[in-house]
């Protein structure tokens, strides 16, 4: 579901390229949003030189010969004010067609929030079968996995919560160390009376999904890991040079005022820059999670996730220090032009059964990029298991 329709804040598109209206003070007004578009999307002005304003819709009706001469102060406020409705549901509705949505669930699946470990969180569920517990990441929600849910829900439980404060979940002051959202989801999974389960990760899901692991390893039944590190585990020290990666360090109220209104244009570098081919990230889907990241407080969640990385990297090497590994089987992918075969790397230093994998053609957002791939390397690892 697309939650741009849901705010008058929102942005609405009001014609085939792009440009959209805005409302101010009653006005509205088309501007040029080129900088904010994902490559392959059409650039331009707005086709048209102005949009007509309920006032100049007033002065000019009232110099027309079928206006009554006389208008009482009463009835041009009411005049103005049924323009002002009238133009405005005209720009959104007349000028462009319904606004398209990312690729719902299945019809089966139900969404319920859940209140758990200080935290609500939303959660998609649907399926019959064994349960595989999907978790995203960053710059997404779990509305990243719909393609997968339609692959898995015939034969298991598919449960896809959004990780504290972000997509529709709650977003508390604090909390935001993987091994306290580890017990987010250990909450998410009791409330579905679930006792055994596989995990799917990716991104910032894969630091949940192992800090979960961690603590309730006997209940883990197999684990994918996708296409980011762990902190504290492997090669983390390296990886952390990577330039690619400032925004790792990226946050605090400053940059919070910084990004302010400017939630597209931030998260568009990401979408960009860690894609094989940005165009596949399409721009219904950038519209989705760009209105997702406006919401009041998300992207003060989303800095808090990176912010709590030299957290979890401390409690990640406590655990390997003191003897632990993870003894499930552990699929390791990475996007063929991103992560590849470094994450089998990273898992290999704190479990004891990987197998590794890469998905083709693909960056980092593998389920954008190739689902297809992606699907065909998950699903028969998670059947191995039955």
């Amino acid at each position: 579901m697309s939650l741009l329709a849901s705010s008058a804040s929102d942005p609405h598109p009001c014609n085939d390229d792009g440009p959209l209206i805005q409302r101010l003070n009653g006005r509205a007004r088309p501007y040029s949003h080129a900088k904010d578009r994902g490559p392959g999307q059409l650039r331009g002005k707005y086709p048209n030189g102005y949009v007509l304003t309920p006032a100049l819709a007033l002065k000019r009706a009232s110099e027309a010969d079928s206006l009554p001469i006389e208008i009482t102060a009463i009835q041009e406020a009411v005049t103005v004010s049924m323009l002002r409705s009238l133009v405005l549901a005209a720009a959104c509705c007349i000028a462009a067609p319904a606004i398209a949505q990312v690729q719902p669930f299945p019809a089966g699946f139900r969404t319920q929030d859940i209140t758990t470990n200080g935290t609500t969180l939303h959660v998609r569920v649907g399926g019959h079968g064994p349960a595989v517990l999907l978790l995203h990441g960053y710059g997404e929600s779990g509305d990243m996995w719909a393609p997968l849910a339609a692959a898995l829900d015939a034969d298991h439980t598919v449960i896809v919560p959004d990780l504290r404060g972000m997509g529709l979940s709650s977003h508390p002051a604090g909390g935001f160390d993987k091994m306290n959202q580890g017990r987010d989801m250990q909450g998410v999974l009791a409330a579905f009376k679930v006792q055994s389960f596989a995990i799917v990760a990716h991104d910032i899901g894969n630091m949940v999904g192992f800090a979960l692991a961690t603590q309730v390893p006997g209940q883990v039944e197999r684990m994918v890991m996708i296409d980011a590190p762990v902190p504290g585990v492997g090669p983390w020290d390296e990886i952390l040079k990577n330039p690619l990666l400032w925004h790792f360090r990226f946050g605090g109220p400053d940059m919070e005022r910084l990004v302010a209104g400017r939630e597209r244009i931030y998260l568009d570098r990401f979408w960009n820059d860690f894609s094989a081919n940005p165009t596949r990230f399409d721009e219904l889907s950038r519209q989705h999670y760009a209105a997702l990241y406006a919401r009041p407080g998300a992207m003060h969640s989303g800095f808090a996730q990176f912010a709590a990385f030299d957290q979890d990297a401390a409690d990640n090497r406590a655990w390997l220090a003191a003897g632990h590994r993870l003894t499930m089987p552990v699929l390791a992918l990475g996007g063929a032009k991103s992560f590849g075969l470094t994450m089998a790397v990273v898992m290999r230093a704190a479990a004891t059964h990987v197998t590794e994998g890469v998905v083709p053609d693909s960056g980092h957002w593998i389920m954008e990029e190739n689902p297809e791939g992606t699907i065909a390397l998950v699903k028969p690892f998670l059947e191995a298991g039955r």
